[in-house]
């Protein structure tokens, strides 16, 4: 039929480029800006097969991850050689245990990051990916378990430690074996910031006492460590946000530099980056209450002391992973919102001029 005014075909939609229409606009993918402020490079391969972008600074990360390793094994070494009876050396390997196994889960997903990004850059293999993640999370927590267990003491404590460390590093580098590298980065190198401003908040806690009216009874005590720990984990939150939304725009921005074809980052994958460290924190948590179940359980029969500040240590730690999570999530969300622009304003279409004849 013609195109005539007022036929069915004189308003048709604009249709897609074909294989041969985009090669003769000039050789090479055209980068296109997609909705979301990332790039999506235009190619052959555009019907979802392309991969995602891949994991910028892993062997960095991967260092950094390794090197907090080392340093809450060191302090906590020095921690319970430091004890002067047993029963001390017991109670100072609860309470340094969540730090012990929180590292080990971020190195192993770090050290695994690094080590499978290579495979997934030669072709789409998520099973030898997988494999290869999960066999040097093995290594890192093999590693760590003969560290403690030449530097420690020989006993159950010393056992229960290395091999709970060993489990959590072999759990994080299965989670580096997900497809999508840059999200995994971006979870481990979130993680491993909120780990070190937790450190880094222990400065802050005693003014923070003292500002939320932390006095001489029990009740004010209480309340004022209240709020201390909600400051803590909103900050954490914040932190964990913001260190995922800026991780996985750098891998996007690396990616467009170097004219790599890749899928566009959508909003989910901002969403898990940002609540990814309260999840492993949570992770964290489960491992602890059934690896070491043993050690909290010998650390709370100490005395009626022991065993209310096992309890409260645990339910502070989950109510900080909640915390990290949801803020954390929501505030990558809030960024990546903020980066979107307004749809283009497109023109009506034209009225019909007539019926067609």
């Amino acid at each position: 039929m013609s195109n005539q005014p007022g036929g069915p075909t004189a308003a048709q939609p604009d249709r897609l480029q074909t294989t041969d229409e985009v090669a003769a606009d000039g050789p090479g993918p055209a980068p296109a800006d997609d909705a979301d402020g990332s790039v999506v490079l235009l190619s052959d391969a555009t019907d979802g097969s392309a991969p995602p972008p891949p994991a910028p600074g892993t062997l960095g990360l991967a260092l950094l991850a390794t090197g907090w390793l080392a340093a809450m094994l060191w302090s906590t070494r020095e921690a319970i050689q430091s004890a002067t009876a047993g029963v001390t050396a017991i109670s100072l390997s609860a309470f340094a245990l969540p730090g012990v196994i929180s590292a080990a889960l971020v190195a192993g997903a770090a050290v695994g990051l690094a080590a499978s990004e290579p495979v997934t850059r030669r072709g789409d293999r998520a099973t030898l990916r997988f494999a290869v993640a999960v066999g040097v999370g093995l290594l890192v927590g093999l590693a760590a378990a003969l560290a403690i267990a030449l530097s420690y003491d020989g006993n159950t404590t010393t056992r229960t430690i290395a091999g709970t460390t060993a489990a959590a590093a072999v759990i994080g580098g299965a989670l580096a074996g997900a497809r999508n590298g840059a999200v995994i980065g971006a979870v481990a190198s979130a993680a491993l910031g909120t780990l070190l401003f937790v450190v880094g908040f222990s400065v802050a806690r005693d003014p923070l006492f003292n500002l939320f009216g932390a006095g001489d009874s029990q009740q004010s005590l209480v309340t004022a460590a209240t709020w201390v720990s909600r400051t803590e984990s909103l900050l954490a939150g914040l932190i964990a946000g913001l260190l995922a939304f800026g991780y996985l725009t750098w891998a996007r921005r690396r990616a467009a530099r170097r004219d790599t074809t890749v899928t566009a980052l959508r909003w989910p994958a901002y969403l898990v980056a940002g609540a990814g460290p309260g999840l492993l924190l949570l992770l964290a948590e489960v491992i602890i209450r059934v690896g070491g179940r043993s050690l909290i359980d010998l650390a709370a029969a100490l005395s009626e002391a022991d065993a209310v500040a096992q309890t409260s240590l645990g339910t502070s730690r989950v109510d900080n992973g909640i915390w990290v999570l949801f803020v954390g999530a929501l505030t990558a969300m809030i960024i990546f919102g903020r980066t979107l622009s307004p749809a283009p304003e497109t023109d009506p279409e034209p009225a019909e001029a007539g019926a067609t004849r």
